[in-house]
């Protein structure tokens, strides 16, 4: 705990610093300073970090930024550049490099939703020094990276979490999900094999197929979601997309869903993309909607 305060501490000075003379525009520190739980080694991939971006003028909001990869890598420009454009509208953005198969020493479930709770709960418990609303900290992933953001949308309970998480009694449920031509499903009708095969393996049990298929772990509680998907998406199927829409209207959760034609895969923020492109705005009028913005 005294090494999570001193970090704590330095991240408190350069918060200033950000805030007055511009000086440093993000602080990347480790997940888990004194060792991630299930950690096999000891190399750069074994050691989960967050990236903080900050605003000039923060509104209090924050999102947590999960990179795609089919949970065997981290796609570069689902990352700082997302969260940079988190900053454009005073929201800071948190880029989580987690845990994956090709990490370290390789990791599957349940190592990527547990870095992604930690991140949750150690954000929500530093709030108050970092700018940021305890009540106002959402998630967003692209394609694997949605898959783990829905996870942790669907998996925030307590009796989910690690024991050797120290920050356990911590929420860590996140107050809004944005997911983007996300992978949803580990049922092998839609899924995206590849995702499948790095968080659960060649022949997993079906119960665990069956916890991980997030469309099946919708309840009222879920938090409100916004969704982006293509129709031309030959990796990921829009029907995760629409199937995670359909469980999460039937449970009462606040969802809005765009479903453009044409985008393919991993178009990112939607640049020189076609229709796609106005995702972003779409999506922040959904927060200002929600009251996680201000107009």
């Amino acid at each position: 705990m005294r090494t999570l305060a001193l970090l704590s501490f330095v991240v408190s000075l350069a918060v200033l610093g950000v805030r007055g003379g511009h000086a440093q525009k993000s602080i990347r520190e480790y997940l888990w300073p004194n060792g991630a739980p299930d950690a096999r080694g000891d190399s750069t991939g074994d050691k989960p970090t967050l990236t903080f971006f900050f605003p000039e003028k923060p509104n209090g909001a924050a999102i947590v930024i999960c990179p795609g990869g089919a949970y065997r890598g981290l796609a570069a420009h689902e990352g700082d550049t997302i969260a940079q454009w988190c900053n454009t509208f005073g929201v800071t953005g948190i880029v989580l490099r987690y845990r994956h198969a090709q990490s370290g020493a390789g990791y599957k479930h349940p190592t990527p939703l547990l870095d992604a709770q930690h991140s949750l709960s150690l954000i929500r418990s530093r709030a108050r020094e970092l700018g940021i609303d305890s009540n106002k900290i959402g998630i967003l992933g692209f394609s694997a990276g949605g898959h783990l953001a829905a996870s942790l949308g669907t998996h925030y309970k307590r009796k989910d979490r690690s024991a050797l998480d120290p920050l356990k009694s911590i929420s860590c449920r996140p107050d809004f999900m944005v997911l983007i031509y996300p992978v949803i499903t580990m049922d092998s009708t839609f899924t995206h094999r590849g995702s499948r095969e790095s968080l659960l393996g060649l022949k997993p049990d079906q119960a665990l197929v069956d916890l991980m298929s997030n469309e099946k772990q919708v309840t009222p509680d879920t938090p409100p979601a916004f969704i982006v998907h293509t129709t031309d998406d030959e990796a990921v199927p829009v029907e995760n997309a629409v199937a995670m829409y359909s469980a999460l209207r039937k449970a009462n959760v606040p969802v809005e869903m765009h479903i453009f034609q044409h985008g393919a895969h991993g178009f990112g923020l939607g640049v020189n993309k076609g229709a796609v492109a106005v995702w972003p705005e779409l999506c922040k009028t959904w927060m200002n909607n929600l009251g996680l913005i201000p107009r």
